[in-house]
């Protein structure tokens, strides 16, 4: 649960030994290049690999693909990639060339077929073509000295206008016919079909490479990752220059990789200048934790790991929203359901703890407040004795959610200030915790009965904000000093709007139960009312009602969860923004550890 040390590292070499560096670091999947070679760095990580996607796509997409060609030394993927793109781009723009050409026709089949006359035969004067309304025709006298009805219809009068600049005061803009006369467009677009025809045929050609295909797409991306590797690094005839962030674990491998291949290598740590990447480490349990801080933002370099943290306040704040156990029962029955084939993919073997413990809360917390799709087990009921909230006592459950947000507020700046070397640095964080604690205590001491603890309050959020005022920026002259530690003091309203934020636990809470016990109230009544076919109604009301509301709060919890933890949690814990780690390496199904 920490952000690792980086190093910025250094190779050099000859220049007929760069394929090679590139070959073996893809492999070893550990350096993120530093772009070197003028304006490579606004390269996309992608665009580079998406060429044998979308040529997979595209035989992919045929309907009626051939026989496969099975024996491999028959098979160029790189040239089957390159033909499939040429043929993808050719029919794209043949197609594009169909639809203009039709649409074209179109609009010149009610002026008929006519060539139009040299310029010098007009007299420098050109023909302008409107396709005007019969309401507005007593409006172009004015504006077109000289005009003619070409053709009439029930709605339309077809004009065309004779004059050397385009009249400005039509009541209609100009209908554009080109230069080329109606039946050579014709022909154009007859041979325009044919060659679709034949790049279809070509096409369906490729398909007969498409299972071979599929199966080297990834070695496809590592060439083409490697081809926009080569744009960012620094070479010249003789020599090369290639600079990137690594691991401090993986400096070793490195180093002695160097000596073994005869390259220069250099390693030094971040100067206070560079904005390394961040790499976020946690146990693969968590690993799903950095997947929500990611959703979101990157933590600075310099920053600390959110993960744990919001891993587990999810989960909490997700329970709290449902707030119904047989809610959860059913998002336990799809998890079951869904829990092996998620564990095919990498993604969903990630996510697959997170929704453990997300299910696993919900199912709590729902106990905890006694609804079963909305209905409250007796007292007498185990279940019954489990119930020890009461979602309608409204004062109590939004203490619960003040104490929940202050709470994770002080957590936020307590991991804000341990990130600080320096004891001045953490200083204002400190003073936002005295503020914080303070006011919640100064603000339940008349409804508490504990003596001093209104002073108590008092003594906190005065030293607080004397800490704020003279350590928010204390490398700043005493005047400055002074003046941005009173600039500090004005989040105070913001501290108090982000800690009642976190009400919208209860509120939603409250929401979600209040809604299932209208819907089982709504489906009692009808039942009684209507005995017989009310049986049928009560059913459908209860299952189309519980399902929305269980998509409503799924919904709920999965916003307001993300919100409550990248916004009111953020805003205190992570001030810095950083740019995730990216190395350069082979594709999942192509690296060293299959």
């Amino acid at each position: 649960m920490s952000i690792i040390k980086m190093h910025k590292v250094t190779f050099i070499g000859m220049t007929v030994d760069r394929d090679r560096l590139l070959t073996d670091l893809q492999k070893m999947g550990c350096v993120q290049i530093i772009p070197l070679a003028s304006g490579s760095a606004a390269a996309s990580d992608t665009a580079h690999t998406a060429g044998a996607r979308e040529a997979m796509k595209f035989l992919h997409a045929y309907p009626q693909r051939r026989r496969q060609v099975l024996h491999k030394e028959q098979f160029d993927a790189f040239e089957v990639e390159q033909k499939t793109l040429e043929v993808r781009k050719r029919l794209l723009g043949l197609e594009d060339e169909r639809d203009f050409l039709i649409k074209r026709i179109q609009d010149m089949r009610p002026w008929g077929d006519f060539v139009l006359p040299p310029l010098q035969e007009m007299g420098n004067r050109r023909l302008w073509f409107y396709v005007v309304p019969h309401k507005d025709m007593p409006k172009i006298e004015a504006p077109a000295p000289v005009w003619e009805i070409i053709r009439r219809d029930n709605r339309f009068c077809y004009v065309a206008v004779v004059d050397e600049e385009e009249p400005s005061e039509m009541p209609v803009p100009r209908v554009h016919l080109g230069g080329k006369p109606r039946h050579e467009l014709e022909a154009r677009l007859d041979d325009v079909e044919l060659a679709i025809e034949d790049a279809q045929a070509e096409r369906a050609y490729l398909t007969r490479w498409h299972d071979l295909f599929k199966a080297n797409l990834d070695r496809l991306e590592d060439r083409a990752v490697r081809q926009s590797a080569v744009a960012q690094i620094y070479s010249n005839d003789q020599a090369f220059a290639l600079q990137g962030w690594a691991p401090a674990e993986s400096l070793p491998a490195l180093e002695d990789y160097s000596k073994k291949q005869r390259y220069y290598f250099e390693s030094q740590a971040p100067s206070q200048e560079d904005n390394p990447p961040t790499l976020m480490h946690n146990p693969s349990w968590l690993s799903a934790g950095e997947d929500l801080v990611t959703f979101y933002m990157t933590p600075g370099y310099q920053t600390w790991d959110p993960s744990a943290i919001t891993f587990v306040s999810f989960a909490i704040f997700f329970a709290m929203i449902l707030s119904d156990a047989g809610y959860a029962a059913v998002l336990a029955l799809f998890l079951m359901f869904m829990w092996n084939k998620m564990g095919r993919s990498s993604s969903g073997h990630r996510i697959r703890p997170l929704l453990l413990s997300v299910v696993t809360a919900s199912l709590g917390f729902g106990v905890l407040v006694g609804s079963y799709f909305g209905i409250t087990p007796g007292d007498e009921s185990l279940a019954g004795k489990l119930h020890i909230l009461d979602m309608s006592n409204t004062d109590r459950m939004m203490m619960i959610s003040v104490v929940i947000g202050v709470f994770h507020i002080v957590l936020a700046n307590i991991m804000n200030a341990s990130r600080y070397e320096h004891w001045p640095d953490r200083l204002p964080s400190v003073g936002w915790i005295g503020v914080i604690c303070g006011g919640f205590a100064l603000a339940i001491s008349g409804s508490i009965t504990l003596a001093g603890l209104q002073e108590l309050g008092i003594a906190m959020m005065a030293l607080g904000a004397l800490l704020i005022v003279l350590f928010t920026a204390p490398r700043d002259k005493p005047i400055a000093r002074f003046g941005q530690g009173l600039l500090g003091l004005t989040k105070l309203s913001g501290a108090l709007g982000d800690i009642l934020s976190y009400l919208r636990l209860f509120a939603l809470g409250l929401a979600s139960g209040s809604l299932a016990v209208e819907f089982n109230n709504m489906a009692t009544g009808i039942y009684e009312g209507f005995p017989g076919i009310g049986l049928f109604f009560a059913l459908l009301i209860l299952v189309l009602g519980h399902t929305v509301n269980l998509f409503l709060g799924i919904a709920s919890g999965v916003i307001h969860g993300l919100r409550l933890n990248v916004i009111e949690f953020f805003n205190w814990g992570l001030k810095e923004e950083g740019t995730l780690y990216k190395p350069f390496k082979q594709s999942e199904d192509n690296s060293w550890n299959r």
